[in-house]
């Protein structure tokens, strides 16, 4: 990540050591993972007049009604994921782009998805400002996914989804794994494991409560 026109102070490293002490205290414990979101500056994703909530663990709003996960929720999806460097990541509901930049932190190739047109203009001058290059953003549909550059090696949903979108399945190599929080109104975060082409196996890890994974290209205001 290259130098910033943002600053990362020493209260804020300070914030960030506290917040990532308190998430391996909820368990959370891929060192690889920790030190991924002690790199990125949770702060740089908030209006100036919220920074005070930025290293709680909680959600927060970001607009267009969407949220920035709670840095547990993205730690577990994360860990879930068990990234090695230089896999393609799909991610489904790019949001602010803290989610995308901890994957990039891994090493990873990110190609996100955002269907508000708003926050994909919003997070891609943000992503370019901090020096991100290695994630590429689409505005599109995140049920379709990213046919055009599969196979990936990993997907992963940021949004509740009441189904298993097929077409994500499809567009992992075998030996990929899917996280998805499925569900309504409290979705089950769940792991889908391909085989093979034909094999799949599932797996469930409690409850979470997400923000709607909708269909189609939301409109432009």
């Amino acid at each position: 990540m290259k130098a910033s026109i943002r600053q990362d102070t020493y209260r804020h490293q300070g914030l960030r050591n506290q917040l990532i002490r308190t998430i391996q205290k909820k368990g959370i414990s891929d060192p690889a993972v920790l030190a991924a979101m002690q790199k990125v500056p949770r702060h740089f994703f908030f209006d100036s007049s919220f920074l005070e909530y930025a290293y709680e663990d909680q959600p927060f709003p970001i607009g267009a009604g969407q949220t920035i996960s709670q840095p547990y929720t993205v730690a577990f999806q994360t860990s879930l994921l068990m990234i090695s460097k230089g896999e393609k990541i799909l991610e489904i509901g790019t949001g602010s782009g803290y989610q995308a930049c901890i994957l990039a932190e891994l090493g990873a190739k990110v190609f996100s998805i955002e269907r508000q047109k708003t926050l994909y203009e919003k997070t891609s001058s943000l992503l370019a400002e901090m020096g991100y290059q290695r994630i590429k953003l689409f505005y599109g549909d995140g049920y379709k996914g990213l046919l055009s550059y599969a196979p990936f090696d990993k997907v992963l949903v940021t949004a509740a989804a009441p189904r298993i979108p097929e077409a994500l399945i499809r567009q992992m190599k075998p030996g990929g794994i899917l996280v998805i929080p499925v569900g309504d109104d409290i979705q089950i975060m769940t792991t889908i494991h391909k085989i093979s082409e034909t094999e799949i196996r599932k797996e469930e890890h409690g409850h979470f409560r997400f923000v709607p994974m909708l269909e189609d290209k939301a409109r432009d205001h």
